[in-house]
């Protein structure tokens, strides 16, 4: 008996799959329920964090989403940036997905949901908020948790880094353009300055800080004590910090999912369509581009997740805190995190659809 368990245990370890990630989606769902119940019993807590917001970014959320990405950051010099410069077919399948179909996928799907699917549960004026909302957050690429799905693939984190360096660019111009086509409206205004303070905060200061810390180990103790056993000290940061923020975001967000469950339950499904029909269009192009798994992962991921804070922003901007369009955009972050869980395991269990590809 000893014997066998034993076996089990080595094989648990071999595999990667310890307690912590077998049941991450049940720490993911008691995280949100934490959060919830925390806003509603303890509303001064959540007080408490706003106050630390500037430009709709939240520092206390933005310190523990460094816990998260840090171990990633860690792992990247610039000559691994350079030479993913030069491997340009997975760029250019990230950036195709997120800007010339995922925006106009959301827009259709969100459409027929709420303009026929779910026509009698919703008035008219409802549901076309409802697909505003779907809109902000579908012409959104992820900034900052993308880095969490990547690290759970054991993506290639160089790689990783530019694909999201390169769709951060891309926002700047191409966000309010395709914003307004979908939307049929003329004055979207994107808060310049809470992307801008997002992208340092989530990836400037972390970069330069695993930049840092990696330069002044490998000085002091050498680059192999760096790889063999400094960075595996934060092999569970990236969980920690992860539950931690769902607690932060759901502590917020509480009241609205609490008052409004049918609806959340209504604005879910067609945002889980969306995902994981663009993950599979992502997945399949790198495997028809024969992409190496550490590559293709991390781009089926970046075009899945959504920069929430970007889309909450600009709904409240445009349509005001208890519009339809900024509970879809709530509703966004209420669904992505077990959606993309649940794709991180596919991924993983599938990754021997890419043996012997190289780039």
């Amino acid at each position: 008996m000893k014997e066998k368990e034993s076996q089990e245990k080595v094989s648990q370890k071999n595999s990667g799959i310890g307690l912590w990630e077998r049941y991450l989606s049940l720490w993911v769902a008691l995280s949100m329920i934490i959060g919830v119940l925390l806003g509603q019993l303890t509303p001064a807590v959540p007080k408490f964090l706003s106050q630390f917001e500037y430009y709709n970014v939240s520092i206390p959320t933005a310190i523990l989403i460094w816990l998260m990405i840090f171990p990633m950051m860690l792992k990247i010099d610039f000559g691994s940036i350079v030479n993913a410069t030069k491997k340009p077919k997975g760029l250019i399948l990230t950036t195709t997905i997120n800007w010339l179909i995922k925006p106009f996928t959301m827009y259709a799907i969100s459409a027929f949901f709420f303009l026929v699917v779910f026509k009698p549960f919703l008035s008219p004026d409802l549901a076309r908020e409802y697909i505003a909302g779907a809109i902000l957050l579908g012409a959104a690429p992820c900034t900052a948790m993308v880095f969490v799905w990547s690290e759970l693939t054991k993506g290639d984190p160089a790689y990783t880094l530019l694909q999201v360096s390169i769709n951060d660019i891309i926002v700047l111009f191409l966000y309010a353009p395709i914003v307004a086509l979908l939307l049929g409206i003329g004055n979207v205004s994107v808060p310049i300055n809470t992307l801008l303070l997002s992208i340092f905060v989530f990836i400037v200061i972390p970069l330069a800080l695993g930049i840092i810390v990696r330069k002044y180990v490998v000085k002091q103790k050498g680059s192999n004590y760096f790889e063999k056993d400094f960075v595996n000290k934060f092999d569970g940061t990236t969980r920690i910090g992860l539950l931690l923020t769902l607690i932060i975001i759901f502590s917020f967000q509480g009241e609205r999912i609490l008052s409004n469950p049918f609806h959340i339950l209504l604005i879910a499904i067609p945002l889980i369509i969306q995902n994981i029909v663009i993950f599979f269009l992502g997945y399949g192009g790198a495997k028809a581009c024969k992409l190496p798994f550490s590559i293709a992962a991390p781009a089926a991921m970046v075009g899945t997740s959504n920069f929430f804070e970007l889309a909450v922003a600009v709904s409240i901007s445009l349509f005001g805190l208890n519009s339809g369009a900024t509970l879809a955009t709530v509703v966004g972050v209420l669904v992505e995190v077990p959606i993309m869980l649940l794709l991180v395991r596919i991924a993983n269990r599938t990754k021997h659809w890419f043996k012997g590809y190289e780039y």
